[in-house]
């Protein structure tokens, strides 16, 4: 264990910045998919990506309590992104 104030060993370094670039990934993708919508061919690719090579079909229950169901899985992406809940599964 590190003691306060002392500098990350390599290794929390790495995890740290592996951290924040998934962060920037993560907002990458969401301000795309506001700015084109989820019919752009990048989105798209990025959905299909999340989800095996298939983007879900109709409604959407997710684990989430007070808000279990979307109307597709485009809107499901749309408040992850607003809330900034990325990573809340179908």
């Amino acid at each position: 264990e590190q003691q306060p104030g002392t500098p990350l060993s390599d290794q929390d370094y790495r995890q740290f910045f592996m951290l924040l670039q998934v962060a920037h990934r993560t907002r990458t993708a969401c301000l795309l998919r506001v700015l084109y919508g989820c019919q752009n061919p990048l989105v798209q690719r990025l959905d299909k990506y999340e989800n095996h090579g298939v983007i879900p079909k109709g409604p959407i229950c997710s684990e989430l309590p007070g808000t279990p169901f979307f109307p597709d899985f485009c809107s499901f992406s749309f408040y992850r992104c607003t809330t900034k809940r990325y990573f809340i599964k179908v």
